[in-house]
This record gives structure tokens, C-alpha cells and sequence, in this order.
């Protein structure tokens, strides 16, 4: 039976060690904490004899890490404030807590907090320190949100131009921000725990205090305005705002805030006065014009009568400005306000709009009376201004609208009312034009068109199409020039003849032209790939955009990037970039530096000058196809053409034709010893897969 027992209490001991190394497992391999048993040696000096899976992982541990110490394992930077955290928990013999920063190579930032625990021997010699670390990341961050959310919130507080106070559920104040203390001329320390009520004049207690109530049971805001007793006694005018203060769905106080409404009575007539007056010259503002106009339309629309708006502008006093200053500029906008305040009555309103421009309203009035007061003002302006003795003339251009023919509300009136304005600019200034229904019709359109322009780079609906150009000795293609096109899913496909002049003057041609030379040399690039020597490609620049102080670059850039030779790309240039010579030959030089080609479009039909050809790098002169259309029958057309060739060959240039239509203008041409043509005879301008194919179709033939 002995034996029995003894057998069974082995049993139990061999369970307890399995369960024992299970408890093992778990807690020292497979939980996420970092768990490491370091042996102390003399020094002292700390040892690894284990560390769990996660600390292996954490301290990229090498596998012989066992006997090694922390100065072994770690680099210098870890290892001076790690020995010292072991040190602490070594000499004090306790357990020590510490927490520190690790920065991730990615710059992520991770917090841990550690537990140094040292085991003792029985003569109480630190013989192991086990040390867990746990990430507290999440912790820390939620921590430092709080605070920073805290912080917010009494930044709020303090720095709000409103006084807040803050009072418990009884109406006890506990805290108040810098401004409350101001309005109330109480510090914190002589207010804190009084009751809020004691604040409120008795007119408003009662309603005061229900809306308190009104906040605790509802959990919203609530306002009044009420009379605050000061410190001194006085009693000041505010708004009172009662905001809930939710901590778990209950309310654990309030915030009450007070602004200061006495200061808003006192200023709320100048606000509305420079709200609705111009502060240069006192008379009414486009605002003002606006809720006038609006009573004045339901006014005719009840009694059946017309109004008139009109909008007036003064010629040429930009150059006023530019010359004598803006301080001299201001003086006379006084003045001519003061002018045309002479015509002002019950049913007429002066109003400045802005800049030079004013607008007068006229009520109970007809198309007949509105000319003749329109008249009278271009009567009074031709009387000068004096201003520091010196003689002014200003004349102004005015634009009228009328009601009801012209529109039916404002916006329409002012708008035709610009639009007739912006007609007498056109034709000469100095007069005035009642509005039309058509003339909007041109605007509309180009309007619309700007907009869709705006867009086409962006939505790539903008595309090169190419032409051939031939030479005309061995009828071989080596070079296509570019031809902008586009096709709106709006408006559908766009004229070059519409859209280019637009560009130009809404500067959009800077940004499409950049387009043009970056999708040409990605072209030229690709046909590199194709063909042997590969094809130039000679793009149009506008003056607009060869004037650009960067030009050179974005030419230079665009060739470096697509890795091409500078003569496969042609610069296109007008005679009209090239008038100011001082500007333009710099520019030339710097391309020629580059190594591109440079060609004259359109040549003879410009600033055509033969010290243009003498001074600037130029390789190619283009013929303008005005002078090939006629050459059959105009003898002078033929000369011309001749001449061109004969003097671009003795300058060592390039000659091209453009415009060639059949076969007997190629052949004249031909004659001349003109070098290439390009022109539907040939090939109309086509997308890049077609040159592609009508490229190969032509080596084929020849």
C-alpha cells in the first residue's frame, strides 16, 4: 500500500510540472508582452538567460544571445540608458517601473513601460532581475489626446473674446475665463462659488432661471438677454448663452457665456452706415443699389411703370491714376460723385459700384427721359475738374437697362445694363447705348467657350494632329509640323480659328502651348523607336508664349526629359514675336545654343524687315499660303514667292511652302527650287497613328 502512495504522489508531482511548463508556455512564449531573464554578474553586469518570442523579435536578438550581456547585444545608443534603468532596480533591490520612447525606422514612434523585478537570493543578493515590457502605445496616444483635447478646450475658453463662466448644477461658479473677469470686473478668487444668480438683475431672474431648468432637463442650449450686475454696481446690457456641460449622457454643469450687447447697440448704426454707403465718396454701395432696386421693381410692377439703370464709367481713368497717383485718383471720384449727386431727387439714387464705376437708378421714368438725363451728364462732365489747380477732363461712357423690357430683376438689369456699357466701350467711349436683346448673344457664346477651354487641357480633350511636309527634289518626308486640335464633349469639335485667339487673350495659351511642346517631343520620342533617324516636328509658339521669361527652360526641360536630339524639334515663330529685336535675338541665340531648329512662319506677310533675317539664328523661312493660293494667276504672287527662295537660299535657309492645293502649284514651286511643301495636295493634317501609316505607305513608294 506504501508503495501505492509513493506512486501516486509522483504522478501528482509529474502533473503539477506539465502544468507547470503549460503555464510556462503560455505566459513567457505567446503573450504579446516582452519578457526577458537577465543573470547579474559583478559590476554589475546583466546577462541574457532567456527572453520570449516576442523579445527575441523585439531586440533582434542573434540565436547565441544566452550568456551574452546587454552591452554585447545592444548598440551604444540602448544599451547606456538600458544599464542604468537595471542598476536602479539592482541597488534599491525593489521593483522598478520606467517607460520609455522608441523611434521606428519608418519615423513611427512606439512607448513601452517596463517592470524590472529583482530575485534575491537567501543571503538577499540580487542574483536575476526579470524584466517585462509591455506597449503602451495606444495608451500614450489616447493619454496625450486627452490632454491636447483638454488643452483645446481651455484654450478655447480662455482666449474667447466672450466671458464664460462655469457653474455646477447648483449655479455655483467654480471657474471663469480672463474676458469674464474684465466684463464683470470680478476676479476669480472674490467670485468663485458664489451663485451665478446673484449676477442677474431681478427683471430677469425669473426667466433666467427657468431657462437653466430648461437646459438640465432638455441637454440644449438656451439663451436670453438680460441686464448683468457689475461689481460697481451699474447693470450692463448682455446675451446670455446656457450650454450644457454632457459627461455619459448627464448633465454635470453649464458653460454661461455673456456677450456684451451695449457695444453692439452703439455700433450697429455705423455698421449698417458701412455696410450700405462707399467709404471713399458716402454715397450708396452695390448693396445698397441692390434692396433699393428690388423695392423700386415692385413699386413699377404695382403702378405700371418703367425704370431705368444706368451704369456709368469713366474713360481713361486709369491713366489718372497711373500718372498723378492714387491719392489724386480718389480726390477726383470724390469730386465726380459730388457731380452727379447735382441730379439726385426722390426718383433718382447715385450709387458707386466700385473702381470708376457708379450706377444711377431712375424711377418713374420712360426710354425718352432716360436719354435726355443721360445726355445732361455727358453735358456736366464736359465742364473740367480742378484739383490742386490743376485742370481735369473726364468724360464718362454710360450703359442703360429699363424696366421691364430689359429685365425683370436685378441681376438682369445690372447685368444688360454692363453689357450696353461695355458696347459704347467698344465703339469709342464718351456716349451712351440703351441695351439690346441681341447683344449678348456674341458674349454668351464666348463666355461658354472660355470655360470649356478652361477645362480641355485637363480633361485631355486637346490633341496634335500632323502635317507632312515634302521635299520636293526626292519627294521624302523627314519632317511634320504640329496643328492643335480639339474636340469638347460640350460643344463638340472647335475651330483652331476660334479657339487660339481666345487662348491668347485669356492667357490660357501659356499653359496649352507647354502642353503642345511636351506632347511633341513625347511624339518625336516614339517615332525615334520607329524610324531610322526619326521625324522632326515643328511646333507653333505664340508671341504671348515665346515673351515667357522661362521659354528656353521649358523647352530645354521638355527635350532633356524625353531624351531627344534638339534638331528633331522646330520652333515656329511669327514675324509679330520677333518686332522687338532687343528681346527677341537673346531668346533666338539661347534656342540656337540648344540646338533646335528655328523657323519664320508666315513669312512676308508681317513685320517682314530683311534685318530680321541679318540679325537672328533663323533656318527655315515658311511661305504664307496666301502668296501659293494665287500663284497660277497673279504674276506678282509668283515673283514674290521666287524672290523668298532665291533670298533664303543665299542666306543658307530652308524654304517651305504652305498651302499647296494641286499639282501645278507644287510643280511652280518645284521649278523655284523650293526645298519643301506641305498642303492638303499632300496630306491634310492627320493624328500621329495615320503620319505613322502614310510615313511608311512613302518609304514604301519610293
Amino acid at each position: 500500500m506504501h508503495g501505492f502512495y509513493e506512486m501516486l504522489k509522483e504522478h501528482q508531482i509529474d502533473q503539477n510540472t506539465r502544468i507547470e511548463r503549460i503555464i510556462f508556455e503560455i505566459i513567457f512564449k505567446h503573450i504579446n508582452d516582452m519578457v526577458y531573464i537577465m543573470k547579474v554578474d559583478p559590476g554589475p553586469v546583466f546577462r541574457y538567460v532567456f527572453a520570449n518570442n516576442a523579445g527575441y523579435i523585439h531586440a533582434k536578438l542573434a540565436p547565441d544571445y544566452i550568456g551574452k550581456s546587454l552591452q554585447d547585444v545592444l548598440h551604444e545608443g540602448v544599451y547606456g540608458g538600458l544599464q542604468s534603468e537595471y542598476e536602479k532596480a539592482y541597488f534599491e533591490k525593489k521593483i522598478h517601473v520606467y517607460s520609455d520612447e522608441v523611434i521606428l525606422p519608418q519615423g513611427i514612434k512606439r512607448y513601452g513601460e517596463s517592470i524590472l523585478t529583482p530575485i534575491l537570493d537567501k543571503k538577499g543578493e540580487v542574483k536575476f532581475i526579470v524584466s517585462v515590457t509591455r506597449d503602451v502605445t495606444k495608451l500614450q496616444e489616447e493619454k496625450q489626446r486627452l490632454i491636447e483635447r483638454e488643452q483645446q478646450i481651455r484654450s478655447i475658453v480662455d482666449h474667447n473674446l466672450d466671458a464664460i463662466l462655469r457653474i455646477d448644477l447648483n449655479g455655483s461658479i467654480y471657474t471663469i475665463n480672463p474676458a469674464a473677469e474684465k466684463l464683470t470686473e470680478y476676479t476669480l478668487d472674490k467670485i468663485k462659488n458664489k451663485p451665478i444668480f446673484d449676477l442677474i438683475d431681478q427683471d430677469s431672474f425669473t426667466t433666467f432661471k427657468d431657462q437653466i431648468r430648461k437646459c438640465r432637463l432638455t441637454h440644449l442650449s438656451q439663451s436670453l438677454d438680460s441686464m448683468l450686475k457689475m461689481k460697481n454696481g451699474q447693470v450692463l446690457n448682455v446675451h446670455i448663452k446656457i450650454i450644457p456641460i454632457i459627461v455619459n449622457s448627464t448633465v454635470q454643469g453649464m458653460f454661461i457665456i455673456l456677450r456684451d450687447m451695449s457695444e453692439k447697440t452703439e455700433t450697429a448704426e455705423k455698421i449698417r452706415y458701412m455696410a450700405f454707403h462707399d467709404q471713399l465718396t458716402g454715397l450708396y454701395n452695390r448693396r445698397a443699389l441692390l434692396e433699393d432696386l428690388n423695392i423700386e421693381i415692385n413699386k413699377a410692377t404695382e403702378n405700371g411703370q418703367e425704370i431705368a439703370l444706368l451704369t456709368i464709367d469713366l474713360d481713361r481713368f486709369k491713366y489718372i491714376n497711373d500718372t498723378f497717383g492714387h491719392i489724386v485718383g480718389d480726390q477726383i471720384l470724390i469730386k465726380v460723385a459730388e457731380r452727379l449727386l447735382e441730379f439726385n431727387n426722390q426718383d433718382c439714387h447715385v450709387y458707386r459700384q466700385g473702381g470708376d464705376e457708379f450706377i444711377i437708378l431712375l424711377s418713374n421714368t420712360n426710354r425718352q427721359k432716360t436719354s435726355s438725363f443721360a445726355q445732361a451728364i455727358l453735358s456736366r462732365f464736359a465742364s473740367s475738374f480742378y484739383l490742386n489747380s490743376q485742370e481735369y477732363y473726364i468724360t464718362p461712357s454710360i450703359g442703360v437697362s429699363m424696366y421691364p423690357n430689359d429685365g425683370k430683376d436685378e441681376d438682369t438689369l445690372i447685368k444688360n445694363a454692363d453689357e450696353a456699357l461695355f458696347r459704347v466701350k467698344e465703339k469709342g467711349k464718351a456716349h451712351y447705348r440703351f441695351y439690346r436683346n441681341d447683344m449678348n448673344v456674341v458674349l454668351t457664346n464666348i463666355v461658354i467657350l472660355e470655360t470649356n477651354l478652361r477645362k480641355a487641357v485637363q480633361n485631355e480633350e486637346l490633341t496634335l494632329f500632323y502635317q507632312p511636309q515634302i521635299d520636293l527634289k526626292n519627294q521624302t518626308i523627314r519632317s511634320v509640323e504640329a496643328l492643335l486640335r480639339w474636340e469638347s464633349p460640350a460643344l463638340g469639335v472647335i475651330s483652331p480659328g476660334e479657339f487660339i485667339p481666345l487662348a491668347e487673350d485669356t492667357g490660357l495659351i501659356i499653359p496649352i502651348g507647354n502642353w503642345v511642346i511636351e506632347t511633341a517631343c513625347q511624339q518625336i520620342r516614339k517615332w525615334m523607336m520607329i524610324f531610322n533617324d526619326g521625324i522632326r516636328i515643328a511646333v507653333n509658339i505664340s508671341p504671348k508664349q515665346f515673351e515667357q521669361p522661362n521659354f528656353v527652360e521649358k523647352i530645354k526641360s521638355a527635350i532633356i526629359s524625353n531624351d531627344i536630339p534638339p534638331h528633331l524639334l522646330e520652333i515656329e515663330i511669327t514675324e509679330g514675336a520677333m518686332h522687338n529685336s532687343k528681346d527677341a535675338i537673346p531668346v533666338l541665340r539661347k534656342l540656337k545654343e540648344l540646338g533646335v531648329i528655328i523657323s519664320v512662319d508666315d513669312f512676308g506677310t508681317g513685320y517682314s524687315s530683311l534685318s530680321y533675317l541679318k540679325q537672328f539664328p533663323i533656318d527655315i523661312l515658311k511661305i504664307d499660303q496666301s502668296f501659293v493660293r494665287d500663284v497660277l494667276e497673279n504674276v506678282k504672287d509668283a515673283a514674290i514667292i521666287t524672290t523668298i527662295i532665291h533670298l533664303g537660299e543665299n542666306l543658307g535657309m530652308d524654304i517651305i511652302a504652305e498651302g499647296v492645293e494641286c499639282r501645278e502649284q507644287a510643280d511652280i514651286l518645284k521649278a523655284a527650287n523650293c526645298h519643301k511643301a506641305q498642303g492638303f495636295y499632300y496630306s491634310k493634317p492627320l493624328p500621329a497613328k495615320e503620319v505613322e501609316y502614310f510615313l511608311q505607305q512613302k518609304q514604301a513608294t519610293n
